[in-house]
């Protein structure tokens, strides 16, 4: 489990050769799941998979998983983040059941993608939208600032990647690795 926890918390070398979200090597039995709750909150021609990609990213999909930071579940959501959630769903009943780990996940997918209102590649939205669950808002905002000062456009990602290693108290290479592999098996 050590190795499997290194692998997806750092950057990967060889992205290309990670498998694709489509591959048979990840399970369908929570496909369902990951489809209605896109489409709730997303909208029906929302592609769900953006978000299996995630969970695998953050668990290889794996109910039961916990971090060294006590985050939980298919969509590694920490308890108090849940918390927030279930209080404006109370039918989110617990973090520990995969339905309502992901259907938590994606709501706050939600809520992420609509702070970023800027106009900008659909694709870089999505990588704000999963930097932000990983990594905080408030320090995708700091890379954001940092761009900025450096006479980057901030709300292109590649230009995000570019100055992360300028922006204090965020563990850049965990985030863009993260990032990375969404993409990859998005691809």
């Amino acid at each position: 489990m050590i190795a499997l926890v290194i692998f997806f918390m750092t950057p990967c070398a060889n992205a290309e050769d990670f498998p694709k979200v489509t591959s048979n090597k990840w399970a369908t039995k929570y496909d369902g799941y990951f489809r209605k709750y896109a489409k709730r909150y997303f909208g029906a021609g929302f592609d769900w998979k953006w978000f299996k990609a995630q969970a695998i990213a953050e668990s290889n999909l794996k109910e039961d998983a916990k971090s060294w930071v006590n985050a939980k579940g298919i969509m590694q959501l920490m308890p108090k983040t849940f918390h927030e959630i279930k209080k404006k769903n109370p039918s989110f009943v617990d973090i520990n059941q995969p339905r309502w780990n992901i259907a938590a996940g994606i709501y706050y997918d939600n809520q992420l993608y609509r702070k970023w209102k800027a106009e900008r590649p659909f694709e870089d939205k999505m990588s704000f939208t999963f930097a932000s669950y990983n990594a905080g808002f408030r320090n995708i905002v700091k890379a954001q600032n940092v761009c900025k000062k450096s006479g980057l456009n901030e709300n292109l990602w590649h230009n995000i990647k570019s100055v992360a290693p300028n922006v204090r108290g965020w563990r850049h290479r965990e985030t863009l690795g993260y990032v990375d592999k969404i993409n990859v098996m998005m691809e």
